[in-house]
């Protein structure tokens, strides 16, 4: 019995070796992105807080919830995968519940919530952290990253003149004005918040590509903020 399922799991292995496989041999650079900006402060919060459980919201394709689960973590990922993605999509690294998180099904609690470069695509965006918040426990976390601009709200950089790329869907730039409506709607406050510049313009994607991006502060040039909130 041991013998054959040892055959059967190597049978079943070769289809995700073959898939691996070939994205390895048909990488293609496209540029770089904020991930590494974003994930960066992610695991750094990870690792003063240790979370016992973690919700992940809009998980897409990504392998997020994959690596916070490699620390020991219990993790849920969601994502409004029928709304914001094509019914091809598949995240072959974890589990994707489908959640609009502006209509939440969800009852448990987790003690941190991750929304990487999500929010900014939810036009309901007070709903989403109303219902954020709700899923926390008390004096539970959240991790926000999104378009940022100070002083400027916009409701879809990629229509802004010299935008350098777009998209299908909105990508709205925060302002100090909505992260502030935010927290007097809901028990929150900031424990950490990073500024980032990506562009010599203004606003997300405006202007030319700066590699690497600039650790900066509120008063400097900034496209992009991370930031950590704390329930109550």
């Amino acid at each position: 019995m041991k013998f054959a399922k040892q055959i059967i799991k190597k049978i079943l292995n070769r289809y995700p070796e073959w898939i691996c496989k070939n994205e390895f041999e048909s990488q293609a650079f496209t540029g770089f992105n904020e991930r590494s900006i974003e994930y960066g402060f992610v695991f750094r919060k990870l690792g003063a807080i240790y979370p016992h459980t973690i919700l992940d919201v809009g998980t897409g394709s990504t392998a997020l919830p994959h690596l916070m689960r490699n620390c020991g973590c219990l993790v849920t990922a969601t994502d409004n995968a029928p709304h914001y993605w094509s019914s091809e999509m598949l995240n072959r690294h974890y589990h994707v519940i489908h959640d609009d998180i502006t209509k939440t099904h969800l009852f448990d609690t987790f003690d941190l919530i991750t929304c990487i470069s999500v929010l900014e695509h939810i036009q309901s965006s007070d709903e989403a952290m109303r219902n954020m918040f709700s899923l926390l426990k008390p004096n539970g976390h959240l991790i926000l990253t999104f378009p940022y601009n100070e002083k400027t709200f916009v409701k879809n950089v990629y229509e802004l003149p010299g935008s350098s790329y777009g998209a299908s869907y909105i990508t709205q730039s925060y302002s100090r004005n909505e992260l502030e409506r935010w927290l007097q709607e809901n028990p929150g406050t900031i424990l950490d918040q990073e500024y980032w510049q990506f562009w010599e313009g203004d606003q997300w994607t405006v202007g030319r590509q700066l590699i690497p991006p600039r650790s900066v502060t509120a008063n400097d040039k900034h496209q992009l903020t991370c930031i950590l909130l704390r329930k109550g």
